[in-house]
């Protein structure tokens, strides 16, 4: 992780040294983070889905909650619009609760939760078309790499933990995943960046291609622009 934000951390600073730079150009330098809400999509989950009908609610999917940091490069081509490259960290993947299927053991709050839990660096270039004063919306392609791929397992009954495992499986994973983003947003006169907007992938997460499944991931960010 410490790798991961130094990396940043300098690929940023070159960019806030150019955009410095370039100031008489109206390019400006901006950094931005939020939260990620993810899932998959395809093949995988609408086997899960068969099963979850089969055990009656037994088994449930949920987001995986975590987030995203890094910064962006904002280039102006015409009023109203502009061009927006990115570099960020960003948390993806799935999650499932299961606990045991038969009402006298609800005592005993009985679960087991499987967290895949995907890392990428995200590059999304995005078109931005302001339709108010600050209001915009945007949209582009985004070529993600996958830095870890880890499965998370916990198991545990009357709120004590039997089980709480971590694998690496990013062996089988496509390392290149590519999305189309959109979303929409608001930037304030003081440059403090508000948006919210969705990545869908389009590249199957299996690299081995057994599986159409597909990265899905809900984003809230704060940024701001200097």
């Amino acid at each position: 992780m410490k790798k991961i934000f130094l990396l940043l951390a300098v690929v940023l600073g070159m960019a806030a040294t150019q955009a410095n730079a370039q100031q008489n150009t109206g390019v400006r330098f901006g950094i931005k983070a939020g939260v990620n809400l993810s899932e998959w999509q395809g093949e995988t989950i609408n086997s899960a889905q068969d099963l979850m009908d089969m055990t009656n609610g037994s088994l449930t999917r949920k987001m995986r909650e975590g987030f995203h940091v890094g910064g962006v490069v904002t280039i102006p081509v015409a009023p109203g619009f502009e061009i927006e490259p990115g570099l960020l960290y960003s948390q993806k993947g799935m999650r499932l609760v299961g606990k045991v299927p038969l009402e006298q053991f609800d005592f005993l709050n009985a679960r087991v939760t499987v967290t895949n839990k995907a890392e990428y660096i995200d590059l999304p270039l995005l078109a931005k078309l302001y339709v108010g004063e600050g209001f915009h919306i945007f949209a582009g392609p985004q070529v993600s790499y996958l830095l870890s791929n880890k499965v998370h397992v916990e198991a545990g009954a009357l709120g004590f933990n039997a089980l709480n495992q971590e694998w690496d499986m990013k062996n089988g994973f496509r390392e290149f995943d590519v999305a189309a983003t959109g979303g929409i947003g608001y930037r304030f006169a003081s440059g403090l960046n508000l948006s919210a907007g969705y990545d869908y992938g389009l590249s199957p997460v299996d690299s081995n291609g057994n599986f159409e499944t597909f990265n899905r991931v809900v984003k809230a960010s704060v940024g701001f622009t200097f």
